[in-house]
């Protein structure tokens, strides 16, 4: 039985007591943002969390940046690239950005280091390669996955070349649920453990985009899809830490889609889905929809985010790599559009966007359960949490 936690949002900010330094393990956390006009928020901010104890600083402004929605780090941890670009940075709006990041881990700063044009709107994530060769990033409006080349110190040297999903198939949009499935609308880019497939999930095609990477050219080739349940509405995907499977998390229908995966051909076979909530929770909400999905650096555990519910659904991975529910978890703030777990696998911090939160909960390295540590920072419409190397 899902083992079901209190609801209850407490607002209340919490300020850690101050950390030993000579103990602390620190690792630098990013929080990616939403700046509406009139927004508080003014771009990207910088915390730090001590491994040891699960104290995170109070969250600070580390760079403006006009809609830092989604932060990604370069393999080398040297750089940060993220959607969007600093409002007096030369070019068009509709951009990714390159920053350096600069200073030790849990103080570091960003320097900007410039911004590309995506060629097909505003990005709503980007990521690189394994290898870090490539930028890759979704364009959910234009429907289509945008290619960069980096050069060797971690700069945006160029955009490569744009590719509309639309151009794949007819009828590109599965039309399954209602103004939400007319057309492309890619949501998140990632590429195989051994950088030889681009995966992209698009929401509106019930699909997941596969595209064959060529880092070193660089260039995307069709070369496939793995098909999601009708009306689910994949939103993002992660690999099982053996890359023997795939788990893509569904927006619409707030389902997880576990996909075996063939790393010789590139081919992604469905062999289970799952609910993140059950029926009968999501009968008392007005409004749910699913948003992140994350592996644990144990692999044993999955966690996804559920906006309206405002929590994190906890799995277990069995033998088989398929998925068991273990409970479902408050974060103790609104609207939870991305979470993270910190390298150590210790530690979950969840964004709230609407309650302008970040909440820190432990892990259980034995059962994958949540424990809320009252721990909370307030940072302005987060909707990204990111960390250092």
């Amino acid at each position: 039985m899902i083992r079901m936690r209190c609801l209850a949002f407490f607002p209340a900010v919490c300020f850690p007591m101050a950390a030993s330094l000579a103990t602390a393990q620190n690792v630098d956390v990013w929080f990616g943002t939403t700046t509406p006009k009139g927004g508080e928020s003014r771009g990207i901010y910088h915390s730090s969390l001590d491994t040891n104890t699960g104290k995170l600083t109070r969250p600070t402004l580390a760079t403006q940046c006009d809609q830092p929605g989604f932060l990604a780090l370069h393999p080398d941890g040297k750089t940060l690239y993220a959607t969007g670009r600093p409002a007096a940075a030369d070019g068009p709006r509709d951009a990714v950005s390159a920053f350096r990041v600069n200073g030790s881990a849990g103080r570091s700063e960003l320097e900007f280091i410039g911004a590309v044009g995506t060629g097909d709107g505003g990005a709503a994530q980007v990521s690189t390669d394994r290898a870090g060769k490539v930028l890759l990033s979704a364009q959910y409006g234009g429907g289509s996955t945008s290619l960069y080349q980096l050069d060797q110190d971690g700069r945006i040297a160029r955009l490569v070349e744009v590719k509309k999903h639309a151009d794949l198939m007819p009828n590109v949009g599965s039309g399954a649920v209602e103004g939400r499935q007319t057309a492309s609308h890619a949501h998140w880019t990632g590429t195989s453990p051994d950088d030889r497939f681009a995966f992209v999930p698009d929401l509106g095609m019930d699909r997941v985009v596969i595209w064959k990477l060529d880092a070193d050219k660089p260039s995307l080739t069709h070369h496939g899809y793995g098909i999601c349940p009708p009306g689910s509405g994949p939103r993002h995907m992660k690999f099982s830490v053996d890359g023997s499977k795939i788990y893509v998390l569904n927006e619409l229908s707030l389902t997880i889609t576990v996909f075996d995966y063939n790393a010789q051909d590139g081919e992604m076979t469905p062999v289970q889905t799952i609910a993140t909530l059950s029926e009968e929770v999501k009968a008392k909400e007005t409004f749910n929809s699913a948003s992140e999905i994350r592996v644990h650096p144990s692999g044993r555990f999955v966690y996804s985010a559920n906006r309206g519910h405002d929590s994190i659904s906890v799995f277990r991975v069995d033998d088989t790599g398929t998925l068991e529910a273990v409970e479902v978890e408050a974060i103790r703030g609104g609207w939870p559009r991305n979470f993270n777990i910190d390298p150590t696998g210790k530690w979950l911090i969840a964004a709230g966007r609407d309650s302008n939160t970040a909440t820190l909960f432990s892990i259980d390295a034995e059962s994958g359960e949540l424990t809320f540590m009252r721990e909370t920072q307030p940072v302005p419409t987060p909707i990204c949490v990111l960390f250092g190397q």
